[in-house]
C-alpha cells in the first residue's frame, strides 16, 4: 500500500492523520499502518483489551513514554480497568526482574524447562 493510500485509510478510520504517522518513510508507511491496523486496531485472536495491557507491558518495560501513553489510553477506550492497568504493569516488571535474574545467573534451561513442567502439572 502506497503511504497516500494509507493516510486516506487513517483519515477515513480517525477523521484525521497525526503527523507522527505522516512522518513515516514512504517505502514503510504501508506495511507500518498495516500492522497497526490489522494487528493491533483489528480484533484478533486476542482480544484488544489484553493486546493493548500486553503492550502496556512491554512499552513500561523499554521504558517508552509514548507507547506507555498510547497502550494505556488505549487499553482503558477498550475497557481496561485501573487495577487491571496496574497489574499489567506489574507483570512486565516481573518478568524483566526473573529475565535479568535467571539469565544473569546462567541457570542451566533444560533443568528450567523440567521445573517449569512439573510445577504447571505436565
Amino acid at each position: 500500500m502506497k503511504k497516500a493510500e494509507a493516510l486516506k485509510e487513517i483519515e477515513g478510520m480517525f477523521k484525521f492523520a497525526p503527523d507522527w504517522i505522516k512522518a513515516v518513510p514512504e517505502s514503510a508507511a504501508g506495511d507500518i499502518w498495516g500492522l497497526l491496523k490489522d494487528v493491533q486496531l483489528q480484533k484478533t485472536a486476542i482480544p484488544n483489551k489484553y493486546k493493548e495491557l500486553i503492550g502496556l507491558a512491554v512499552a513500561a518495560t523499554i521504558k517508552c513514554r509514548y507507547c506507555i501513553f498510547f497502550h494505556t489510553e488505549a487499553a482503558k477506550a477498550n475497557g481496561a480497568t485501573d487495577d487491571e492497568i496496574k497489574e499489567a504493569l506489574l507483570m512486565g516488571g516481573a518478568t524483566n526482574l526473573f529475565s535479568t535474574w535467571i539469565n544473569g545467573s546462567e541457570y542451566d534451561f533444560d533443568k528450567f524447562k523440567k521445573e517449569t513442567l512439573k510445577m504447571l502439572g505436565k
